[in-house]
């Protein structure tokens, strides 16, 4: 079984993989963390979004093999010293109601101002397109989105 290299959330790990592992399964089952859902298993749904060298992937769609040396971020990461601002908006503003798409959704919105910090409102919607929500109608989290930028 090889083994791969990664930086998580700021931290050199090392795992066994099989070669056919999906990079979320190896996140849940062999590295504990759990923010990275699986809600479709295909990459339709934005639930297992993660962060790879900066870029907001699926990582049900990520062989865990080709993550070798590349630094993965997850929501674990973005709020290891406390929450993070956008979380705090999210969280103020009611966005989530279950939360199961929260982790994605965060994610997604973490991109976003990093590479943009004061997008319109046709900039967050397309940021979040890939992410899906079935409980607000997302007015909640486009206002929280657009929210976060503000600061």
């Amino acid at each position: 079984m090889p083994k791969i290299n990664i930086k998580l959330n700021d931290e050199f790990r090392t795992v066994f993989v099989e070669p056919n592992e999906i990079l979320l399964d190896v996140l849940r089952e062999k590295l504990g963390v759990k923010s990275p859902k699986c809600g479709c298993d295909r990459g339709d749904c934005g639930a297992c979004a993660v962060l790879l060298n900066g870029k907001s992937v699926r990582s049900c769609l990520v062989l865990a093999i080709e993550v070798e040396n590349q630094e993965i971020v997850t929501v674990e990461g973005i709020s290891k010293d406390g929450l993070s601002h956008v979380q705090e908006v999210m969280i103020d503003k009611n966005a989530f109601q279950c939360g199961f798409c929260a982790p994605g959704m965060i994610i997604s919105t973490t991109e976003l101002i990093n590479k943009n910090p004061h997008p319109n409102l046709e900039e967050i919607k397309e940021a979040l397109s890939g992410n899906l929500c079935r409980c607000t109608g997302y007015s909640p989290i486009l206002e929280a989105v657009q929210e976060a930028t503000k600061k």
